[in-house]
């Protein structure tokens, strides 16, 4: 099963390096 993961504000700073990191630690992982 996939992990699916929210990030609010994810066209802002943090919210872009949290995004990149869900990735790279899952990579699996959906992010949208």
């Amino acid at each position: 099963m996939t992990d699916v993961y929210v990030v609010t504000g994810g066209a802002g700073f943090i919210g872009s390096h949290v995004a990149e990191r869900l990735l790279a630690d899952h990579p699996a992982a959906r992010v949208r």
